[in-house]
C-alpha cells in the first residue's frame, strides 16, 4: 500500500470520528430493537452515495463488504474505528471475479456468527440505485432481513461529478436515517426477483425522503449511460 493512500484513509478516519462526535443522529422506522428482540439475523443495505453517513452511526460488530479497490482501501481506518469488520471483495468485472464470492461467504459467516451485515448494494462502481444481487444472496442463504436505510443529512458535501453523487455531512448537521420494512425472502422466490424487490423498496425509500437529490442521481444516471453521439428528447 502506497504511503499517501494510507494516511489519507487515516484521515478520513479522523474526520468520520469528529463527525460522529459533532453531528446528531436521528433514526425513523427503526426496526432493529424488534429483530434483536426475536433473535433475528439482519444486514444493511444502503446506497454507495451514503456511506460515510453509514459508517459514523455504524453498528459496533457489523461485518462490511468492501471493495478491493484504492477506494475501498481508504475506507477500512473508518471502519476500523467505529469497530466495523471489513470484509475484502467486489463482483465480477469483464467475467472475472475480484473476491465477491468469496466476501459473501465470509459475511454469510459473519451473520451466522450472530452480528449483522452492511453492503453498499450498488457497489462499487455502479449504476447507482442498481441494487447487485449479494444482498438478495446473503438474505437467502441466511434467512437474515434486509433493512433497507437512507441517510439524509441536513447540510452535507455532495460529489457531483461522482458517479453515485457521494455525500459528507457537514460538521454539526443531523443525519436523519430513514429504514424501510425489513424484508425476507419468500418461498420459490429467485435471486433476481428478491433483488428487483430490494432495489425497489431502497429506491422508494429514497424518493420518499431525499425526492430531489434521488431525481437528480437518476438525470445523473441516464446521461452517464446516455451512448455517444445520441440526442436526448
Amino acid at each position: 500500500m502506497k504511503y499517501s493512500t494510507w494516511l489519507l484513509g487515516w484521515l478520513i478516519a479522523v474526520a468520520v470520528l469528529v463527525l460522529r462526535a459533532c453531528c446528531r443522529i436521528r433514526l425513523y422506522g427503526d426496526p432493529r430493537p424488534g429483530l434483536r428482540a426475536r433473535a433475528q439475523p439482519y444486514a444493511y443495505s444502503v446506497l454507495h452515495a451514503h456511506q460515510i453517513a453509514a459508517v459514523i452511526d455504524g453498528e459496533h460488530g457489523t461485518g462490511a463488504m468492501v471493495s478491493r479497490s484504492a477506494d475501498g482501501q481508504l475506507l477500512i481506518p473508518s471502519l476500523r474505528v467505529r469497530g466495523i469488520v471489513a470484509i475484502r471483495g467486489s463482483g465480477r468485472r469483464k467475467g472475472h471475479d475480484k473476491g465477491g464470492l468469496v466476501a459473501i461467504d465470509a459475511l454469510i459467516d459473519h451473520v451466522d456468527g450472530g452480528a449483522p451485515a452492511y453492503l453498499a448494494v450498488d457497489g462499487p462502481r455502479g449504476p447507482r440505485n442498481r441494487v447487485r444481487k449479494g444482498i438478495a444472496v446473503l438474505s437467502q442463504r441466511t434467512g437474515a432481513a434486509v433493512v433497507n436505510m437512507v441517510a439524509v443529512p441536513t447540510r452535507r458535501w455532495i460529489f457531483h461529478r461522482a458517479w453515485d453523487r457521494f455525500q459528507i455531512p457537514k460538521p454539526f448537521a443531523t443525519i436523519n436515517a430513514y429504514f424501510g420494512e425489513p424484508l425476507f425472502p419468500r418461498q420459490d422466490e429467485s435471486v433476481e426477483q428478491y433483488r428487483d424487490r430490494i432495489e425497489n423498496s431502497l429506491n422508494e425509500l429514497e424518493r420518499l425522503h431525499d425526492p430531489i437529490e434521488a431525481g437528480l442521481a437518476r438525470l445523473a444516471t441516464q446521461r452517464r449511460d446516455q451512448p455517444a453521439g445520441s440526442i436526448a428528447d
